[in-house]
């Protein structure tokens, strides 16, 4: 076997520095900031599953819906302190549950309005977290 054949592809280098960058936000980031990569995940595997849909391509849309089906459920919405939170913890408890059942209709169906539902309410809940809790230092974005 040659040099050549065992060296990885220039897309899995990429995809490892990649994975390395989102580990070192993740190890550092304060909790806030986790809550918001939670949300860039999801969205991105929204996005994912927006391209695998628009290819016709079955099982990768699946397995991208899955990713921010379960970034919701069990990042997003196992993150809520449901006794300081009150009303709005369970509010936002029953919105990601819509989001949850958007995206599995999306599946479903193959239909991208859903997929389009479900990341509009995840970029308008991750506006909101920004604006009120996530600020980055300075005003600026990280």
């Amino acid at each position: 076997m040659t040099y050549a054949a065992r060296r990885p592809s220039g897309s899995y280098s990429v995809r490892s520095y990649a994975d390395i960058g989102l580990e070192t936000q993740i190890l550092g980031a304060t909790p806030e900031r986790l809550i918001t990569l939670l949300f860039q995940g999801a969205r991105a595997a929204i996005g994912q599953a927006r391209i695998h849909m628009e290819a016709g391509r079955i099982a990768e849309r699946g397995a991208a819906i899955s990713k921010a089906v379960k970034i919701v459920d069990e990042g997003l919405k196992t993150g809520l302190n449901m006794e300081a939170g009150g009303d709005i913890a369970a509010n936002l408890a029953n919105l990601y549950d819509y989001i949850i059942r958007t995206l599995l209709t999306a599946n479903l169906k193959a239909d991208i309005e859903q997929l389009d539902i479900a990341d509009r309410l995840l970029a308008d809940l991750a506006e909101a977290w920004q604006t009120s809790v996530d600020r980055p230092a300075g005003g600026m974005e990280p």
